[in-house]
């Protein structure tokens, strides 16, 4: 792609969209989404922001997922803002956010300005509604799970969200496969809706809780899920494969001040278990597999995430178009990667976990 493609590119991808439900839902989400975690709405913003997300609607993108901590809530308004700006229906996207660590000014939270309590979830979703300017949001998560609130607290208050029509579904983000059961069976136990939906971690370098903790919940509970960061925090993008540990490249997430947190996690071992040159080593492989498919590394990464039957759909974020188009390539790669295919990938990374799932996919349909 070219530094002069514009939003109109993104058309040629809209009859190539996938869409599948959320869990036992009737839900249907785009098999890509975006989401608008790292800089969305502070680095990404104006006109770029605008055109990423004009962009998306063009390639058949329609669900959006954001959340109140996201930039001390910047994004929300940012997505809001771009929303009303391009007029654009309510009903043709999805949107969700997520309630736990507080919104603007997060400098200065009180004491019940973060957690999971009724009077958090009621004035957090308020809140959140009022930075998106909208009547409600189609998922709303709980970012994480509070250890000081009583889930049953937790999921009467979600379910005062829906029954004011604030929120259409409610999910987790980052729970324990317990916790969301007993979610449900509280749920179920008061004739009370419960969670639809997890928002995990998940990709190539971060697949046990995704393939081995959730594996009842996806098959006994239906349990959909939205995942993020598909990308291994950009690792599976090909971008460190030939630097060194001590000089990354400028201008990527593992340099931002805000995100230090993330550069020991992704590229020291501590989220996939592999030191960073063994780590190097298996992307230079991986690399060479791509190529043969006549793919990009990552798009042949966001691919194998794709290929998950329990995958709702992969949250991508992008900095620029080229970045969004880049990431949208994969939809001509998720046919390629087979049984044959999987078992290359499996022999590179040498990372599966005990119990891993059955890759087949399920609960799709193409571009509507």
């Amino acid at each position: 792609m070219s530094s002069e493609t514009t939003v109109e590119s993104f058309k040629a991808y809209n009859d190539k969209m996938l869409y599948r439900r959320v869990g036992n839902s009737g839900l249907w989400v785009s098999a890509i989404s975006f989401g608008t975690w790292v800089n969305f709405g502070i680095e990404v913003a104006g006109q770029t922001a605008k055109d990423l997300v004009e962009a998306c609607l063009a390639a058949g993108i329609n669900f959006f997922d954001t959340a109140e901590s996201y930039q001390d809530g910047a994004s929300e308004i940012t997505l809001g803002n771009i929303f009303k700006e391009l007029k654009t229906p309510r009903s043709d996207i999805v949107v969700s956010s997520k309630i736990f660590w507080g919104g603007a000014d997060r400098k200065n939270l009180k004491a019940n300005d973060v957690g999971c309590s009724r009077k958090h979830i009621v004035e957090g979703t308020n809140a959140v509604l009022a930075r998106l300017q909208m009547e409600y949001v189609d998922i709303l998560y709980l970012h994480r799970r509070d250890p000081h609130t009583p889930l049953e607290e937790t999921v009467r208050a979600m379910n005062h969200i829906i029954d004011q029509g604030k929120a259409f579904y409610w999910g987790t983000s980052e729970w324990g496969a317990d916790d969301i059961r007993e979610a449900q069976l509280i749920a179920e136990k008061l004739g009370l809706i419960g969670p639809i939906v997890e928002q995990p971690q998940y990709s190539l370098v971060a697949r046990k809780r995704f393939e081995v903790e959730y594996r009842s919940l996806f098959d006994r509970c239906g349990l959909g899920s939205t995942v993020w960061s598909p990308l291994g925090g950009g690792v599976l993008t090909g971008k460190y494969n030939h630097v060194s540990r001590d000089a990354l490249p400028a201008d990527t997430r593992m340099t931002l001040d805000r995100l230090s947190w993330l550069t020991p996690l992704v590229l020291d071992g501590s989220q996939s278990g592999i030191p960073f040159l063994e780590l190097q080593k298996r992307m230079q492989q991986l690399a060479e597999l791509a190529k043969e498919l006549d793919c990009s590394q990552g798009q042949l990464a966001l691919a194998w995430v794709l290929s998950n039957k329990d995958v709702s759909t992969a949250i991508v974020g992008a900095r620029n178009l080229n970045q969004l188009f880049e990431n949208l390539g994969a939809l001509n790669v998720v046919s390629k990667v087979d049984d044959a295919v999987k078992e290359k990938i499996e022999k590179i990374m040498q990372n599966k976990p005990e119990a891993a799932m059955d890759m087949t996919r399920r609960n799709e349909r193409g571009g509507l």
